[in-house]
């Protein structure tokens, strides 16, 4: 506690320029914080300000040790914010980006409940599958799918995604049920327009690799091929939260399982972790709710919860 006095000492000694103006804050007298800021330097062995009657400087030492504290005791009142959210709303815009599809099943039913209880936010929900650039637009948050490219970025994991080979048993009893990867060279396979094949293993348990496919088909919009796929007219690579129901149901069936890749993780991404407004760091929690419950993914046919 006395460490936390000096720095608080520091801090507003050094931002409002004088001793006098520090005890004004913190309801104490000038001598007070004269002997925390003397026992901080003390403890550190280093001149943090050159005080005079008429001004306080901060040295080299001093200018970079406020820059610290500063961040210190604005990270602690972040945490002391985040443990008592009864006393407090959330308020201002909210800019969310997602990929199109997993968007407007997934994403959007999260933005209406969050709105739902947060009735001070308002939220604008971009659905592009195009890689957005978030401090240049504005983004507040980001979900997406796959590797963090962006090492700039911090990404937190809300969960994983599976994609399958699937097929409609119509399209199997006229065409065939492929028992191999390498089968698929027979195949009429839908493929979405920028992909450049399908992520699969050769073997059971080798590695996953992309292998090129080839059909009479290409569309930019996976709903498409998912709705061809279900009428009979060839086989497509689709994640598991938009086939899952269909699964289930019979209108399709997985293909290839065991030669599956490994689950890709779901993440939401934002410029920084720092300062964080409750807006952002509220609507993170709805997210992780949501998509880390098992009875959620169940619904639309994942196997389990999201990890």
């Amino acid at each position: 506690m006395d460490q936390i006095k000096q720095i608080e000492a520091f801090v507003n000694s050094a931002t409002r320029g004088s001793l006098s103006a520090a005890a004004l804050i913190e309801g104490i007298t000038p001598a007070v914080i004269g002997r925390r800021l003397d026992a901080l330097e003390s403890r550190l062995g280093v001149k943090l300000l050159v005080r005079t009657t008429r001004k306080l400087t901060l040295t080299f030492e001093g200018q970079g040790f406020l820059e610290d504290c500063q961040r210190i005791l604005n990270e602690l009142a972040n945490a002391e914010t985040a443990v008592s959210l009864g006393g407090v709303r959330a308020s201002g815009h909210l800019k969310v980006s997602a990929p199109a599809g997993f968007g407007r099943r997934h994403v959007a039913p999260q933005v209406a409940a969050f709105m739902q209880d947060n009735p001070g936010v308002t939220v604008t929900l971009d659905l592009t599958d195009r890689l957005v650039d978030l401090l240049n637009e504005g983004i507040d948050c980001a979900v997406r799918i796959g590797e963090m490219a962006d090492s700039s970025l911090v990404s937190s994991k809300l969960g994983e995604m599976r994609r399958v080979v699937v097929a409609s048993p119509l399209y199997l009893d006229r065409h065939g049920t492929p028992r191999l990867p390498a089968d698929l060279a027979a195949h009429n396979c839908l493929s979405l327009g920028q992909q450049r094949g399908w992520t699969l293993r050769a073997s059971p348990g080798g590695e996953p690799a992309l292998m090129k496919v080839s059909g009479n088909f290409e569309c930019n919009d996976g709903a498409v091929l998912h709705e061809w796929a279900l009428a009979g007219k060839g086989l497509a690579w689709r994640s598991m939260w938009e086939v899952g129901g269909d699964l289930r149901n019979g209108r399709l069936l997985s293909l290839l399982d065991e030669y599956a890749a490994p689950p890709v993780g779901i993440y939401a991404v934002f410029p920084q972790r720092r300062h964080l407004p409750l807006r952002v760091r509220l609507f993170l929690d709805q997210l992780k709710n949501a998509f880390g419950d098992a009875s959620y993914w169940a619904h639309f046919g994942e196997d389990g919860p999201l990890k």
